[in-house]
């Protein structure tokens, strides 16, 4: 029997989605992992519930009482039932016995796809952000061709504008705001940023580039004005959402990331895998 495949036919076979939530039954579960006796899996569960605690993750927020669902015959006598998230099911094969090949294999094949679960999210992760960023660079534009005309038209203008945002958002300087978070002088901020950072000072540059229009606005110390008052308000909003802007840890370099992505599709495509680009 291969019992890779095996497992992962079998463990996608009693999956259950429900409004895009999976999760899997312990009593479907507990043949897969060849358990015979019910107690055997019960203080393997109860052993992995202990390891998600240590882990930092909330218990019940990965073993879910399944109220009203009894075992099936092999369980022995009724029983309350769990729903288990993919976590849940890889530390319950983590906390099997490893001495038998079965569970040893079953610790793999849950740890590599527990690894890709994990991967896949960082990857969406990562998209955002650099989603975020693009739509940032694309406000920033927006705003220099509206306040070019409107008395800012030097480049040490357009960039003492751009740290007066900083300034009012941070309650810190640009230059002690890279310090802060190691980030080298001559790089933009807005590259080691946090999508919901990026997305905060695109909505303060809409804001103002909206407010700019409407009100007529000209002049330096109006338009500087008008973008410290934005930064101001959205500053406060992100606190009393408890997030405050300056204790935000930097992020991984978004242009690392669009090189390692540029990377990627360059090896995918001369390896003729083009359908994975669009995955």
């Amino acid at each position: 029997m291969d019992i890779k495949n095996y497992l992962s036919q079998s463990f996608e076979d009693i999956k259950h989605v429900d409004e895009d939530l999976e999760f899997w039954y312990a009593r479907d579960l507990m043949p897969i992992l060849w358990y015979k006796k019910r107690e055997r899996f019960s203080w393997t569960i109860d052993k992995a519930m202990v390891a998600c605690e240590k882990s930092g993750k909330i218990i019940e927020d990965q073993f879910f009482p399944a109220p009203g669902k009894t075992s099936s015959p092999q369980w022995g006598r009724p029983k309350e039932d769990f729903l288990l998230t993919r976590y849940a099911c890889y530390l319950i094969a983590q906390n099997g016995d490893s001495r038998k090949p079965e569970i040893a294999q079953a610790q793999r094949y849950f740890a590599t796809q527990t690894r890709r679960q994990e991967l896949y999210i960082q990857r969406v992760e990562e998209d955002k952000r650099l989603t975020a960023r693009q739509k940032l660079k694309e406000t920033e534009e927006k705003i220099e061709e509206t306040i070019y005309t409107r008395g800012i038209t030097e480049p040490r203008e357009f960039a003492t504008f751009k740290n007066k945002k900083i300034e009012a958002l941070y309650n810190i300087s640009t230059r002690d705001l890279k310090s802060k978070r190691w980030i080298p002088n001559k790089r933009a901020l807005a590259d080691f940023d946090s999508e919901v950072e990026l997305k905060a000072k695109d909505f303060v540059y809409a804001m103002t580039d909206h407010n700019i229009k409407e009100q007529n606005l000209e002049g330096k110390n109006q338009l500087e004005t008008e973008l410290v008052d934005n930064a101001k308000a959205t500053r406060e909003a992100l606190i009393k959402r408890w997030i405050t802007p300056e204790k935000l840890p930097p992020q991984e370099d978004l242009k690392k990331i669009a090189k390692k992505r540029k990377w990627e599709s360059k090896v995918l495509w001369e390896s003729g895998d083009i359908e994975s680009l669009t995955e």
